[in-house]
């Protein structure tokens, strides 16, 4: 029982870090990337976005998160479109 409420806890954690870090659920990852200037990344973006709300769905459906992997899953989705956007606007 304990460890379903720390679970729990840990997930609506995650899923809050992920509001503030201005995405959000309903958002997704952004798909920013000129696609005639980097078509690749941009892609790539895409793809990333993609992925997103395969799991969002998936997560819908199952009503299912064992400690909050899938939550993980989907703020590691959008770093990973915001890492994409800054490795090309660093350039």
């Amino acid at each position: 029982m304990k460890l379903t409420s720390i679970g729990a806890l840990a997930a609506a954690a995650i899923f809050t870090s992920t509001l503030v870090s201005g995405a959000t659920v309903a958002d997704g990852p952004r798909v920013n990337v000129d696609p005639t200037q980097h078509p690749h990344l941009n892609a790539a973006q895409d793809l990333t976005r993609k992925a997103f709300f395969q799991i969002l769905e998936a997560k819908k459906n199952n009503d299912w998160d064992p400690n909050g992997h899938l939550a993980r899953a989907l703020d590691e989705l959008v770093d990973v479109g915001n890492e994409i956007s800054a490795g090309v606007s660093n350039r």
